[in-house]
């Protein structure tokens, strides 16, 4: 049975990254931090906060910065407090009895993270309330991601919601809030976090000891530090170059090119993430990226070598950026059924691939230059 922090995989972490506890730099969302502080110190603190915004923008990052900031009584504006602060080591160590961390359990039977928030950790959340309060004070809990919670959970949850404890605060992260039950969202006040600016992804992975081409890593991502930290950790600019080099083949796709992308994907899932995930995130942006420029042009910066001509020559207008943009959803939605299926990686992704060599807009493509 896994008992050891250390060895227990968690899930609100980006592979290759610190966890959110960990960072206390958040760049990119003053607005956000400047209306928690207004709300605390107006005496209008509701009880209960849901984060949203794009994956990987710094939600969690947030609510760990706010639970420091209100257990620790710092007095400053930015939500900023002193790393050597008792508090600021309590919470970085999980280990102050004030905060309750909920996220997906280990499930020891199965060897692995359960797909979902249970039930049974929201109980766990009503204990801390129930067990906390005769001692008085403040108690927050962290939910990371809301959007997790199967509908057990979340029922659970909503009754907290309606009878909320007295001095208590749930940070709720959610990146995909639709998910939630109405009656869920209608109790919370909503933080919005917003994608970086490029100038601030640069920043922000300056800050962080990432010496990767930081443009290419800023456009890639979309503006989201956790996804360009993972780009990072798992090879993904070396991985959509591979990508954008394929496509150049077009209209006659370099088969044992795409047989080694294919194969890329097909790689056992480690620390550092999932190689089939990898893979056809890269894809989906690519196709992202390719329906765009047939109505704004080819996009900058750009996210690989030759990135650019090769998109302008692929989606040169609206009607093939349609092609493009249907391909996209069409190719998604199969990937993560296919996933969802057990499907093998390498001759899902080669489909993919197959597909679209074939499509209207790469058969008109004209033979890469060279």
């Amino acid at each position: 049975m896994k008992t050891d922090l250390d060895d227990i995989p968690e899930p609100d972490r980006v592979p290759g990254a610190p966890h959110p506890r960990m960072t206390t730099r958040l760049y990119g969302q003053d607005a956000a931090i400047r209306d928690f502080v207004e709300a605390e110190r107006g005496g209008r603190l509701h009880h209960a906060w849901l984060l949203t915004g794009p994956r990987g923008v710094g939600k969690a990052t947030l609510a760990w910065s706010i639970a420091r900031w209100l257990l620790s009584g710092a007095a400053s504006s930015d939500l900023s407090v002193a790393p050597d602060d008792p508090v600021a080591r309590r919470i970085a160590a999980l280990s102050d009895p004030r905060l309750q961390l909920i996220r997906r359990p280990w499930d020891d039977k199965n060897g692995r993270l359960r797909a979902e928030i249970t039930v049974d950790e929201i109980r766990r959340l009503l204990s801390f309330f129930h067990m906390s309060a005769a001692e008085g004070g403040r108690r927050i809990a962290i939910i990371d991601a809301a959007d997790e919670m199967n509908t057990q959970a979340a029922n659970a949850l909503l009754k907290v919601l309606e009878e909320p404890p007295r001095d208590g605060l749930i940070l709720m992260i959610a990146h995909q809030p639709a998910r939630l039950l109405p009656t869920i969202r209608s109790r919370c006040r909503t933080l919005r976090l917003n994608a970086l600016s490029p100038e601030l992804m640069t920043q922000a992975l300056a800050g962080l000891g990432v010496e990767e081409d930081a443009e290419a890593l800023a456009a890639l991502s979309e503006g989201s530090v956790g996804e360009a930290l993972r780009l990072t950790g798992q090879g993904g600019l070396q991985h959509y170059q591979q990508i954008i080099d394929l496509f150049k083949t077009l209209p006659r796709m370099d088969r044992l090119a795409a047989n080694k992308l294919a194969e890329a994907a097909a790689k056992r899932a480690n620390a550092d993430g999932d190689p089939f995930d990898l893979i056809t995130t890269l894809l989906d942006r690519f196709l992202t990226r390719t329906a765009r420029a047939g109505l704004m042009g080819a996009p900058l910066p750009q996210a690989a070598r030759g990135e650019g001509e090769l998109l302008s020559r692929l989606s040169p207008h609206d009607l093939a950026a349609r092609d493009w943009a249907e391909a996209q959803a069409r190719l998604s939605a199969r990937a993560r059924s296919g996933k969802a299926v057990n499907l093998d990686p390498a001759a899902l992704v080669m489909d993919m691939l197959t597909e679209l060599a074939h499509l209207p807009p790469a058969q008109s493509a004209l033979p890469a230059k060279g």
